[in-house]
């Protein structure tokens, strides 16, 4: 009887090892889909032609200035896509995009404060560089993501769609 509830327990335990075993997950590579190529393009040009835009508080219109999110609302409106108005409610829009695929069109957010929530926001025109109005003291620029002060704010990126055809 020993012998058979050895048996019995060991067979039991190899089942249960297997069964664990084949039952969990592999981690799955998450891939956020891409813009059509089209629309990046429409989106960093719209944003490129504000560079020198001076900046204002609360700005959303070139003639007046630019905000951060003034100037992704009013790039985004220019190719027909509304987005929400604050930065924090930016950073929940769209979808994330894994650090590694981000690419021409993202929205890049930064915290310029202690609490590591994001302040800011750009629009990614491709490999290190993305555009944004920085501050008080400046203009709509294009900066590079790998500099100093921007390297180690850097929060994520958000991908917004264009909207569907004939929903404008």
């Amino acid at each position: 009887m020993t012998t058979a509830r050895t048996t019995r327990n060991l067979v039991a335990g190899v089942a249960l090892l297997l069964a664990v075993g084949c039952s969990s997950r592999r981690p799955v590579a998450v891939i956020t889909p891409p813009l059509p190529d089209s629309f990046a393009r429409v989106v960093a040009g719209a944003a490129q032609s504000l560079e020198g835009t001076p900046y204002r508080e609360g700005g959303a219109d070139p003639a007046l200035g630019f905000d951060c999110s003034g100037f992704v609302g009013h790039v985004f409106n220019q190719v027909g896509v509304q987005v929400p108005r604050t930065v924090a409610a930016l950073f929940r829009a769209g979808l994330a995009v894994v650090p590694g695929q981000y690419d021409v069109g993202d929205l890049v957010f930064f915290t310029t404060t202690s609490a590591r929530a994001p302040t800011h926001v750009g629009i990614l025109l491709g490999g290190d560089r993305f555009i944004h109005a920085p501050s008080s003291s400046g203009a709509v620029r294009v900066e590079r993501l790998s500099s100093a002060y921007w390297a180690g704010r850097l929060l994520g990126a958000r991908r917004i769609f264009p909207a569907p055809p004939g929903s404008r």
